[in-house]
């Protein structure tokens, strides 16, 4: 029968339970666990879709075209485990379905109350993960903090599975830093701890997440406050890169705890792991990359990009650099694009509206012009077709009937399957899809093969009626849909390197297996990189012979 762990937090939101439910993962995967997550977000919306990043954080797309949380990216690049719509409950999700079923006269009459019915649909899906993929234990991350009213029914839910399956509880909650007396403190977790047991939970393990190492007193003091050994608490501190964390746990002796309790095999072989932690302590080539978006001033709202950059740029030996670059920032000022030029690479990063979008059309038109390598994703493959429109085509005011219904030269356009269309929640182009590659191109050469599987998140499409114009202009179209109706990849030749995508290829991209497009990229920018100190290097020899002569 599978297991359950149960992994809840405290103090604030954000504490930091998605990479320690990762972790967790990791930790009982390298023991040969079949391991599986559930990601619970008590929120009413359906979905993540129709969120903006700045409320959310990233829309995290499955291979089964679902728009989930964030923390299913987290998932997925700690163990490479394909995640699909079962691995995101939300509250939107438990009472549309009780309450379809009330509708239908399932219940039989019944007053349809919190307990039993919603708890018991929550319960149903909690289960249906560990039948997914025959899992021996499902990690189920309750997202929110202990106390929050909307997520009471999942607590609950919890609480009551706990008598009818074999369970382990995994509380995780702030210590904090106080600055004026430089000590760590531990109220607001001892707070977070009667809050939880106050709706009937007591945790087995817990998991204080600090900016450093907690010591044994506290430790001790938790431990007490808690009603658990010492043995069962555990510190999550401030780890660089952040796929450090599972070792760290693990040197605590989390894994081989969780094991014990569990009944679970305890041989873990961590080679494979390491290897991927001594390719970052071992990238040292500085390279700097903007990522121009519209939502920068929160990373959450990119972090796969940003976490693709780092799986690829290790991999080379290279250390990125990454700055965040508001677009809007260029539509103000032309002359804040000139910072582009300190820059080895630029991605141009997805979104929607109008806001910021002439912004990445002078961001790509620099990066073109200049010969600075750039991927573009999503809106950023769009805009890289109007940009090409506007300044090679020369066709004044091309651009995506998106942004201006009234273009003379729409060269993106609406699919046709979303004509029509009034819900906007999970109507997209979603998922993973097939990508045929063209022989002979960047980007065949890149992913070493005619076929691909890519996740997609889209409403708008490069328009047929501009496709001959753009070829004969120079841009390569060198991916398609299967039957040739939808361009998926473009690209420039006589350019370092100028690739742009219509799907996501950071959803794609893991700790142990970097995406192709991201390796292209920065293969490209670590040599302008490596350019670039040559020619630093040379200047500072040559002002110190000048100074001696």
């Amino acid at each position: 029968m599978p297991k359950y762990v149960f992994v809840t937090g405290g103090v604030i939101s954000s504490v930091g339970k998605g990479t320690i439910a990762s972790s967790i993962g990791k930790m009982l995967s390298v023991r040969g666990v079949k391991v599986d997550f559930l990601k619970i977000d008590p929120y009413v919306n359906v979905d993540a879709g129709t969120m903006n990043p700045y409320v959310h954080g990233e829309v995290y797309v499955t291979s089964d075209g679902s728009e989930a949380d964030l923390d299913l990216g987290w998932y997925e690049r700690f163990l490479g485990i394909p995640t699909s719509r079962l691995n995101n409950l939300t509250t939107g999700q438990v009472y549309s379905e009780v309450i379809s079923r009330e509708r239908r006269g399932d219940y039989l009459g019944q007053c349809v109350q919190i307990i039993p019915h919603v708890t018991d649909e929550i319960k149903q899906r909690i289960r249906a993960v560990a039948d997914r993929r025959g899992s021996d234990v499902v990690i189920v991350e309750i997202g929110g903090t202990v106390g929050d009213i909307e997520g009471l029914p999942f607590y609950e839910a919890a609480r009551q599975m706990k008598l009818e399956e074999e369970t382990l509880f995994v509380h995780v909650a702030l210590v904090i830093y106080h600055e004026s007396t430089r000590e760590l403190k531990t109220k607001a977790f001892q707070h977070s701890l009667q809050e939880l047991r106050r709706i009937g939970i007591q945790p087995d393990v817990m998991v204080a997440r600090s900016p450093t190492m907690i010591s044994t007193d506290v430790r001790r003091k938790l431990a007490l406050f808690g009603t658990l050994p010492i043995e069962a608490v555990f510190c999550s501190y401030n780890v660089q890169p952040v796929y450090r964390l599972p070792l760290v746990l693990e040197e605590q002796g989390l894994g081989d705890y969780i094991a014990k309790k569990l009944g679970l095999p305890n041989s873990p072989n961590w080679s494979g792991w390491k290897r991927v932690i001594e390719l970052y302590d071992r990238a040292s080539t500085p390279v700097r990359i903007a990522l121009c978006g519209k939502y920068t001033k929160l990373e959450d709202s990119y972090i796969s990009i940003k976490e693709a950059i780092w799986h690829a740029a290790v991999a080379l030996g290279a250390r990125p650099q990454i700055e965040f670059v508001e677009t809007e920032e260029f539509e103000e000022n032309p002359l804040q694009l000139e910072k582009l030029s300190t820059f080895d690479g630029i991605i141009i990063a997805p979104g929607f509206g109008k806001r910021g979008t002439e912004g990445k059309i002078m961001a790509i038109n620099y990066a073109r012009t200049r010969g600075i390598p750039m991927l573009g994703i999503c809106f950023g493959m769009q805009l890289a077709v109007a940009e090409f429109a506007r300044n090679v085509l020369g066709l004044e005011g091309a651009n995506s009937t998106e942004i201006d219904p009234n273009t003379p030269h729409p060269v993106i356009d609406l699919l046709p399957e979303q004509r029509g269309l009034k819900a906007l929640g999970g109507t997209m182009r979603l998922g993973e899809s097939e990508v045929i590659l063209i022989e002979g191109t960047l980007a065949h050469r890149l992913y070493g093969s005619r076929s691909i599987r890519r996740r997609h998140r889209h409403r708008y499409e490069v328009n047929t009626e501009y496709w001959d114009a753009l070829r004969s202009s120079g841009m390569v179209f060198s991916g398609f849909t299967p039957d040739g109706t939808r361009i998926e990849v473009i690209e420039i030749v006589d350019h370092p390197f100028f690739l742009a995508v219509q799907y996501h290829p950071e959803f794609s991209s893991t700790a142990e297996r970097p995406e192709e497009a991201f390796v292209g990229l920065m293969e490209a920018s670590l040599k302008r990189a490596q350019e670039r100190l040559r020619g630093l290097t040379l200047s500072a020899s040559t002002k110190t012979d000048y100074r001696s002569a």
